[in-house]
């Protein structure tokens, strides 16, 4: 037995087995439903149940309160249909989103950014093509089966140049693949990825400002989505926010300084929150989602693209949808690590 998901408004319908979660029906039948860390605790794949039963797995209250769930709404990664079911989710992608695929990929540069971010060089196989949206990510598939995922850095449209992709990972010690990436991962090594995934891309149907926020290397898919403005040749305002620490912690400034040299409708403006005075920082200082708010306190003409951590994502959420902005303008991805997802 089948039961029928439908996704409103876009009528978009597919079928889910009665032990599979929704948002992995969805993404096996090629329906794009938002999400993020697939584990039950961003709350990125949140959705509004209209009709039919849903019984939900272990998830993070964080990410779906009871009274969230008492009001009908569910998180798809985690909820199994135990009817026919009627959502509401706006960010369901066109027929024939891009294909997900396994594939190895040679690892041909490591090149450290800062003293806890690397930027990794994948070189894809040339007898196939890798086809996705600036701001999507992979997953890295382990010898053990566990999955760690990171954005793409780089624009789909790089791969005419030469099938690489560029991706920023941040040391966690400990961490079971970054401490590898740190320490004994060589060029030319060979690791696998799945991709893509991810509802974290530019709406191009819309001619409003765009406000990007990063945090971190929350930067990367921000990079991508800057090089995708910049191929296109859109002319809408682009603010962007890119938070850290420190000054080193915003590891390419000077290549976004370089983007804003061609390109005028982009804004930058970079946000250190713990400055030491060894730092000699002049810049803005605080929270990087407050700094938006001080310069633009009323949001309701704008799309907002945050990425990063994910308190940093669920803040400037709440702010901004306070200062005006539709709540079906704010795109986001979390960055959640395995930390976080343990709650």
């Amino acid at each position: 037995m089948t039961f029928q998901i439908t996704v409103q408004p876009s009528g978009r319908t597919f079928t889910a087995q009665p032990d599979e979660a929704i948002l992995a029906a969805g993404i096996r039948q090629g329906i794009g439903l938002p999400y993020g860390c697939k584990d039950g605790a961003c709350g990125s794949c949140k959705c509004k149940k209209l009709e039919g039963s849903v019984v939900h797995g272990p998830h993070q209250s964080k990410a779906l309160s009871a009274d969230e769930e008492a009001a009908g709404f569910v998180l798809t990664c985690c909820a199994t249909a135990t009817s026919d079911v009627v959502l509401e989710s706006r960010q369901v992608t066109e027929a024939g989103a891009f294909p997900i695929k396994k594939m190895p990929v040679r690892v041909t540069a490591l090149a450290k950014a800062s003293p806890d971010v690397m930027v990794l060089t994948l070189q894809l196989p040339a007898s196939d093509t890798f086809q996705y949206h600036a701001g999507q990510y992979v997953e890295f598939l382990l010898r053990d089966g566990a999955r760690r995922s990171y954005s793409m850095a780089t624009a789909p449209h790089r791969q005419a140049e030469a099938p690489t992709m560029e991706l920023h990972i941040r040391h966690m010690p400990g961490g079971k693949f970054t401490d590898h990436v740190f320490g004994g991962m060589k060029e030319k090594e060979i690791l696998r990825i799945e991709g893509p995934y991810g509802s974290f891309y530019l709406r191009e149907d819309s001619d409003k400002p765009i406000v990007l926020l990063a945090s971190g290397t929350g930067f990367a898919p921000i990079k991508a989505l800057i090089e995708h403005l910049r191929f296109k040749n859109i002319q809408r305002p682009v603010r962007l926010y890119w938070g850290g620490r420190r000054p080193a912690d915003l590891y390419q400034s000077d290549w976004v300084e370089a983007q804003c040299a061609d390109m005028p409708q982009l804004r930058y403006v970079p946000v250190v929150s713990d400055a030491l005075p060894e730092d000699g920082w002049t810049g803005r200082t605080g929270f990087v989602h407050r700094a938006v708010l001080e310069d633009c306190p009323d949001l309701s003409g704008h799309q907002v693209y945050a990425c990063g951590a994910p308190i940093v994502v669920e803040s400037a959420q709440r702010d901004y949808l306070a200062a005006g902005l539709p709540a079906d303008e704010f795109y986001a991805d979390a960055f959640t690590s395995e930390q976080d997802k343990l709650g």
